[in-house]
């Protein structure tokens, strides 16, 4: 009897929705992909017991004739390849034909569509269709899935808390509603609006919404083009960072992608404005042509593959560069907006999440009873409150298109140098020039007008604190970190002078690696020649040195190398100018001044004199801030000399 067998076509799509709909979030994104592909502008998503039980998504786009309505829940079934070559130019979201048959074979789906006369009804029930009927509707398309899982109660053990589930789709709107500022969304779980954007085609507006004004307010625009990418979007002052790497939003062609080498070329913009171990917030936005972009890798079609990705990631990190370049990067000290807070989304924890009897029953069927224990019934009048509140202040960024405020003005005149503004419009400069090497960007790369303010030395705390004042306020600086910068602008420019500049070592360094090791380090001598260090073989894994660079700190050279070397067999394919970088950083912390060590006045001044000078007096090159501004009016608040008016009224 033969052992081999053709699976049937409904099992086959239940095996094909476990890699495409692994929970109710993945539902979400394939029908909100679908939706976008139909040329909506408005669509509206509903969910109750955190998709468990039920997803509705309506939408205004052109609907399905009535002929493919079945065809559509046939695995591989698309309107959008025809041919082969076609898979070498995708511009659609959804292209596999998998993600309604999938969702139909695990779930009871109801769909409803017209495409401007007429319509039609399609019920489908674990892959079986039950009813397809003529039925009256407006334009556009609407599916209901309900019972997700049911027959599959397996899958339902890997499912994690609602508030989890929920988290995740609010994620995928969040996320797609950012690659499309110009359709509105909404979201709705159990009644209560979670998401509402204006459709606007205003990415300010749609970041407003999602995280918060505030946000939007330490954001800055980028900008830039060449022969095979537009680069634009907005991404976050140094001083506003999360210790996850989520808040980075990357999108190619309207669609939403995982990309790490894009990622790092975000960090890498900041330089060493940005402090290690934090990520910013960006929203980047990558427009290129499809025959460059590889969206056929993974079924989830969030994994890509990119023709030219190293051109792509400089061009991100030189608009990156230039954006933050003019800004004034002084953080104020009394400032209310969250600086390395968590994120400012919303606290799904906090909602009110009720599983109906069948939602306990399936996860009781297919996991053990404790794990109910975990279902997060929170009842907070409060939390829910203060969610409205947010939602209400959304609504009010998307109604008013000019927001002239005080807090608004000084803003823009703070941190844009401009007249004051709504803050909504696009007052950046525009960083398309391209003229700066991509490969060797740094922080003299541009000139900028002096922005470190007139100080004077007034004195020191703690042995690690200099105070100083201007006509705005006080300014504390961390000396430790100012001389750090000082130094790394130093070492930027001496490393690399090694023509005269090399100092003999009275007994010669030796260096023992692995043959794999030394491998890779004898393929990269030429990077540690460019910065005076010359190692000779000394035997097959050996190494030897007999002299170094005269920056080398006195009895930290063997350390410094070996440090120098790890780098090279980290990122073997880590370019001189980084190399340069990450020394200079390496020198300027060992040769700074510690916390703790007390300065008389004419260090102390002398130390704000060299600071002033520098070309970026803002940040350690670690990321860290370097002084902190307390305003006149921020002075005069702590002291009560500035009160609200009814107090005034009071007091008088």
């Amino acid at each position: 009897m033969s052992k081999i067998r053709e699976l049937s076509s409904i099992l086959s799509d239940q095996i094909a929705a476990g890699e495409v709909i692994e929970r109710p979030a993945s539902v979400v994104k394939e029908l909100i992909e679908n939706s976008i592909d139909a040329g909506s502008t408005e669509i509206d998503i509903e969910v109750k017991d955190a998709g468990l039980q039920y997803i509705k998504v309506v939408d205004n786009g052109s609907g399905i004739e009535s002929d493919d309505v079945k065809l559509a829940f046939k695995r591989h079934a698309t309107s959008k390849i025809h041919n082969r070559k076609d898979l070498f130019k995708i511009s659609s979201l959804g292209f596999r034909g998998e993600a309604l048959p999938s969702i139909a074979s695990i779930a009871n789906v109801k769909l409803k569509t017209s495409t401007g006369s007429g319509g039609t009804e399609l019920n489908i029930r674990g892959g079986e269709i039950l009813r397809c009927i003529p039925a009256e509707a407006r334009k556009g398309t609407t599916v209901e899935v309900s019972d997700l899982f049911f027959n599959t109660p397996a899958r339902l053990k890997y499912m994690k808390s609602p508030a989890t589930e929920l988290s995740k789709i609010t994620d995928v709107v969040n996320q797609i509603s950012l690659g499309h500022a110009e359709i509105s969304f909404s979201l709705r779980h159990n009644n209560r609006e979670l998401v509402r954007t204006s459709g606007r085609n205003n990415l300010q507006q749609v970041i407003g919404g999602i995280y918060s004004l505030n946000t939007v307010k330490k954001m800055v625009k980028i900008s830039s083009t060449d022969d095979d990418f537009k680069i634009s979007g907005y991404t976050s002052l140094p001083e506003m960072t999360r210790a996850s790497r989520k808040y980075i939003s990357i999108m190619m062609n309207g669609r939403y992608v995982k990309d790490n080498n894009i990622v790092k070329a975000v960090l890498e913009g900041y330089r060493s404005k940005l402090m290690i171990g934090r990520y910013p917030m960006a929203v980047i936005k990558i427009d290129l042509d499809p025959l460059l972009l590889d969206v056929n890798v993974h079924p989830t079609k969030q994994t890509v593959r990119i023709s030219k990705e190293e051109q792509l990631c400089s061009l991100i990190s030189l608009a990156i560069f230039k954006a933050l370049e003019p800004k004034n990067l002084i953080p104020d000290a009394m400032d209310k907006t969250p600086i390395h807070s968590n994120e400012n989304r919303l606290d799904t924890n906090q909602l009110n999440l009720k599983l109906n009897d069948a939602s306990k029953h399936y996860l009781a069927k297919s996991q053990n009873e404790d794990i109910l224990d975990d279902i997060k019934l929170v009842k907070n009048n409060k939390a829910i409150k203060s969610n409205n509140n947010s939602q209400h202040e959304s609504v009010m960024v998307y109604h008013k298109s000019n927001l002239n405020s005080d807090s608004v003005k000084k803003f823009d005149e703070r941190y844009n140098n401009s007249s004051a503004s709504s803050v909504f419009n696009d007052v950046e400069n525009d960083v398309t020039d391209q003229s700066t090497d991509v490969n060797d960007f740094s922080d003299t790369a541009l000139k900028t007008t002096r922005r470190f303010p007139n100080l004077l030395y007034i004195g020191q705390m703690h042995g690690t604190y200099l105070l100083a004042e201007a006509s705005d306020g006080m300014y504390i600086l961390d000396q430790h970190a100012a001389q750090e910068r000082i130094n790394y602008e130093y070492y930027r420019s001496e490393i690399g002078k090694v023509s005269n500049n090399q100092q003999e070592l009275l007994m010669p360094i030796v260096l023992d690696y692995s043959t794999s090791d030394a491998l890779i380090i004898n393929q990269n001598l030429d990077k540690l020649s460019a910065l005076g260090i010359e190692l000779e073989s000394f035997g097959s894994n050996s190494f030897i040195i007999r002299n170094h660079p005269a920056w080398f700190k006195k009895g930290q050279e063997q350390s410094i190398i070996q440090e120098m070397i790890d780098w090279i067999l980290d990122d073997k394919k880590i370019s001189v100018g980084k190399f340069r970088l990450k020394t200079a950083i390496m020198m300027s912390c060992k040769r700074a001044i510690k916390a703790n060590h007390h300065l008389d006045k004419s260090q102390a001044v002398a130390l704000i004199k060299k600071l002033s000078e520098a070309e970026n007096p803002f940040n350690c090159p670690h990321g860290r801030p370097v002084l902190v501004h307390f305003s006149n009016s921020d002075m005069e608040k702590m002291f009560k000399r500035i009160q609200d008016n009814h107090e005034t009224d009071i007091l008088d």
